[in-house]
């Protein structure tokens, strides 16, 4: 799908050159970060892996959360885009015409969608495993969770702040820039089905996360991010979205810790479920068809323009 303001270059040939530029990104970020992580906390670069999980360290691995966030992911779906088209951020989706019924359809959306999620969770949690899959997907769990722990720190409003902008915002900006107005967006205009599209990079999108417990509802999640963006063409509902889901997971941790729970037990709590919410599923099937019909005029005009 070409418009007059591409350069040629093929999406489906878009597709791998952003895997290598993201590639390259994380690379890039690793090249980069690290040595101002050491700079920072006085210890030698080779001290690095251990140092992700030290709390006395969390300045320095909030600095490598930014660094590794923009250079790894945001830059390399702008570098490709600018690459493709001469108009690159309108080709990922940035469009201002953001609407407030949008922007409510989407919130009650994400709401739903969250519900649904926490069964998915309750459910992958029950899936059987092998003894040896069933420690490595422990280790995985317990070395994010204890990462998270080493850089968070909700100990004041001024922290809770700072959270939500480089666990919350950036993230989302980031990885939305990333999976949706990059990987998918690419895929689409490349002639693939949407809704194999949106699968594709839901499961890549839950892979990179690198969790067996949270595998399928990142999966969900990523559809739903994805058929946000599909629907409307706008990035900064999906961001929108993505930015609400984390900052949820921030606040619910800060509100615990504010009971006097251990930032290990909040998490814990945070990352509990239960089946009955997948009794939601036929409701947000309802918003979606509802959040299509409200977008569908203005993605065909932004399209068209």
């Amino acid at each position: 799908m070409y418009d007059s303001q591409s350069k040629g270059i093929s999406y489906t040939a878009g597709f791998f050159m952003l895997i290598a530029f993201a590639v390259a990104g994380i690379i890039l970020s690793g090249l980069v970060s690290i040595p101002i992580w050491s700079a920072m906390t006085g210890k030698p670069i080779t001290a690095f892996q251990e140092g992700q999980f030290a709390p006395e360290d969390s300045n320095a691995m909030k600095v490598v959360q930014v660094l590794s966030t923009l250079i790894g992911f945001l830059l390399p779906a702008i570098a490709t885009a600018f690459m493709l088209n001469r108009k690159p951020f309108r080709l990922m989706g940035f469009s201002p015409q953001v609407r407030p019924n949008q922007v409510g359809l989407v919130v009650m959306i994400i709401f739903t969608a969250l519900f649904v999620s926490f069964a998915i969770s309750y459910l992958n949690k029950e899936i059987p495993l092998p003894a040896e899959w069933k420690l490595k997907a422990d280790k995985w769990e317990a070395d994010y969770n204890q990462q998270v722990t080493s850089i968070i720190s909700l100990k004041t409003m001024s922290d809770y702040i700072l959270a939500l902008i480089i666990m919350a915002f950036l993230p989302a900006l980031c990885e939305e820039a990333l999976f949706r107005g990059g990987f998918q967006n690419f895929l689409t205009r490349s002639g693939m089905k949407p809704w194999a599209a949106i699968l594709i990079v839901s499961i890549i999108f839950s892979a990179v996360h690198f969790s067996f417990y949270g595998f399928l509802p990142r999966v969900f999640l990523g559809a739903v991010l994805g058929l946000i963006y599909y629907y409307s063409g706008k990035l900064w509902l999906s961001i929108l979205a993505h930015f609400i889901n984390n900052a949820l997971a921030i606040t619910m941790i800060y509100s615990m810790l504010k009971e006097g729970k251990s930032i290990k037990e909040a998490m814990m709590e945070d990352s509990s479920g239960s089946w009955w919410g997948i009794l939601l599923l036929p409701a947000l099937i309802g918003l979606f068809m509802y959040f299509k019909k409200i977008t569908a005029s203005d993605k065909e005009a932004y399209h068209n323009q």
